[in-house]
């Protein structure tokens, strides 16, 4: 029988690399960035064209590479970082895998420019499908330039598994957010489509922080500070009045590195317990230094995933440093058995000895001694002054009694009954068919039997069906406010309202500004109130975030999933009758009134018969 196992050829070991260390855009730019920061750059420029599928290039004024360096870098197994395997345990740098190059140039074009600063000139290799195509001398800068063209030209089913430009560009950002977080004094710049996208320069870790998600952040962070045998933690963390619908802003760097750390996120929600809403997370911004020996770097390839050598006393450090912050700068509510500061005595008396208070009396004063006061006294007729007020009286004595003897004529006020909304309903109160469960449930009463409804999912599907009528016609009915409305919002979440700001103008929303950091609203759609605008944008801007719609999903659809989500009244929220009958006729009015828009029941129906057999 002939041998069957043979040695892959490099450019096919080099692609199948690459669907480890190249899965998307962003992939590359966190693999070039951590090049250049490696490369002991304090400037690096990030220019991206189409969400990176055309152009990705990444130009640093590190120390560069020589010209026998830069052909051996795109080597498989081939890197400056380590030598030998116990090097591993004592990591200072990004790259170490020696696999990055290689695995881009085995889907990509490539053109690397590079110079070292003894040199006159540079280096400049081109590469097509890891194959040299081209390496000659040229005049360039001190430094490394690298342009990623034409992301997977050669493999098309990878590339058609691509997202749409709007979701590779939202990974690039946060791969972007990733590393220049991690390293405040150094400078970036990120070019999209030829526009500026964000400017950071050299700064301190809040600085760098404020520049990102905008001004308003400033106000929003605790800071965190603490410095243990095991451990030291510096950062901040936000204010629980400030959390969010999504995990955006949380951000672990372990040594200067980007992690995901499910445990140790564990750890801080656990001292933010108490002090947030369902189904906000709080925002952080955490630098961990460890001993690189007690850490394992190297067991994912986008090494994003940290082993630690002892994790439970880094849990409990964690837990308790973010829990001190709060309570020291006044966040968390604490037990303070201090004396008032009002009661203390003052420094210019603390001296001296304490006076027993004593009160002067005139003992020969008498009001009545003189003549003339006594004759004021005597002559006042208190009957004529209580004339007026006795006058008011007269005859209650006998209307009172009166009205005692006969109580049934007593009339007493009561609410003004509103007539019923639907025709035809002279339906007493008595005959009423609706009943509301454990302010849950709406149980109504069919032919067949008993009617269960769920109140939430009920009026979801209402308002979902309504608000994708608004958005299809482009006839959204809005309330104008007395005083314009203001909200805060990211660098990153501002792009997304801008992008929905039509499609919202349809459902009844009226923008009068929208700048920098914050947006001014004007209008609001019918039966929103103030109090829920910012609930209803955040909301949306959180669904959009996780599941951006792209070129196969319906952007509208969304919107009006995500608004009726916000905007359906929630259970344990008590219903009038008249409310929870004009829930269930509106209910069955929908075209699809079995599902709420995520696909769950709605209401379920139980026969007299299936309540029989309960009975037997």
């Amino acid at each position: 029988m002939a041998d069957i196992i043979q040695l892959l050829p490099d450019h096919v070991a080099n692609q199948i690399a690459a669907g480890e260390v190249v899965q998307r855009p962003a992939s590359v730019v966190k693999e070039l960035m951590e090049n250049a920061i490696d490369a002991e750059a304090t400037a690096i420029k990030l220019i991206v064209k189409e969400a990176g599928k055309t152009l990705i290039q990444v130009i640093d004024n590190g120390k560069g590479m020589s010209a026998t360096d830069a052909r051996l870098s795109f080597e498989r197994h081939a890197t400056s970082k380590i030598r030998s395997a116990e090097d591993l345990f004592s990591l200072h740098t990004k790259g170490f895998r020696g696999e990055a190059l290689a695995s881009i140039a085995a889907i990509a074009h490539i053109e690397l420019k590079t110079k070292q600063p003894q040199d006159e000139l540079g280096t400049q290799i081109t590469i097509e499908g890891s194959e040299v195509s081209s390496q000659e001398f040229v005049v360039t800068p001190e430094g490394t330039s690298i342009a990623v063209k034409n992301l997977f030209f050669n493999i098309p089913a990878r590339r058609n598994f691509l997202k749409s430009n709007t979701v590779e560009l939202r990974h690039i950002i946060d791969e972007f957010h990733r590393v220049s977080l991690a390293h405040p004094n150094i400078a970036f710049i990120m070019y999209h489509n030829g526009s500026e996208s964000f400017n950071l320069p050299e700064s301190n870790y809040r600085q760098r922080v404020v520049n990102i998600f905008g001004g308003r952040t400033n106000e929003k962070l605790v800071p965190v500070d603490e410095e243990t045998e095991v451990l030291k933690i510096s950062g901040f963390v936000g204010k629980p009045e400030f959390a969010k619908k999504t995990k955006s802003e949380q951000f672990f760097f372990v040594n200067h590195r980007f992690i995901k750390s499910p445990y140790l996120n564990h750890a801080i929600n656990a001292a933010f317990e108490g002090l947030m809403k369902d189904g906000c997370h709080p925002s952080y911004f955490l630098n961990l230094t460890v001993d690189p020996k007690s850490i394992d770097i190297n067991i994912h390839p986008t090494k994003t995933e940290i082993k630690f050598e002892d994790e439970h006393t880094l849990y409990a450090i964690l837990r308790s440093s973010v829990k001190h912050s709060l309570g020291q700068f006044n966040i968390a509510p604490v037990l303070d058995f201090e004396r008032d500061t009002n009661l203390d005595t003052p420094y210019n008396y603390k001296d001296k000895n304490a006076s027993t208070p004593f009160v002067e009396v005139n003992r020969d004063f008498n009001p009545f001694s003189d003549e003339k006061s006594a004759k004021v006294f005597s002559s006042v007729s208190y009957k004529k002054e209580s004339a007026p007020w006795e006058s008011l009286y007269v005859g209650m004595e006998s209307k009172g009694t009166r009205d005692l003897k006969d109580f049934s004529e007593m009339e007493f006020e009561s609410d003004h009954q509103t007539e019923s909304i639907f025709s035809g309903d002279t339906q007493s109160e008595t005959s009423q068919t609706t009943y509301q469960l454990h302010n849950k449930y709406i149980v109504s009463t069919i032919k067949s039997g008993m009617l269960l409804i769920d109140q939430h999912r009920a009026h979801q599907r209402v308002l979902y069906e309504s608000l994708l009528k608004s958005l299809t016609v482009k006839e959204g009915i809005s309330q104008q406010l007395l005083f314009p409305f203001k909200l805060e919002f990211t660098a990153t979440e501002l792009p997304i309202l801008q992008q929905l700001k039509t499609d919202l103008e349809s459902t009844g929303f009226v923008f009068s500004k929208i700048e920098n950091d914050s947006v001014e609203i004007m209008g609001t759609p019918i039966n929103v109130s103030e109090n829920e605008i910012s609930n209803i944008l955040q909301q949306l801007i959180a669904d959009v975030q996780q599941e951006i719609p792209d070129s196969h999903f319906s952007a509208t659809d969304l919107l009006a999933k995500s608004m009726a989500k916000s905007m359906a009244i929630k259970n344990g929220q008590s219903l009038s009758k008249l409310e929870q009958e004009h829930l269930v006729n509106s209910l069955f009015a929908c075209k699809e009134s079995a599902v709420s828009p995520t696909n769950r029941t709605t209401f379920i129906t139980m026969s007299v018969a299936d309540m029989d057999k309960k009975f037997m």
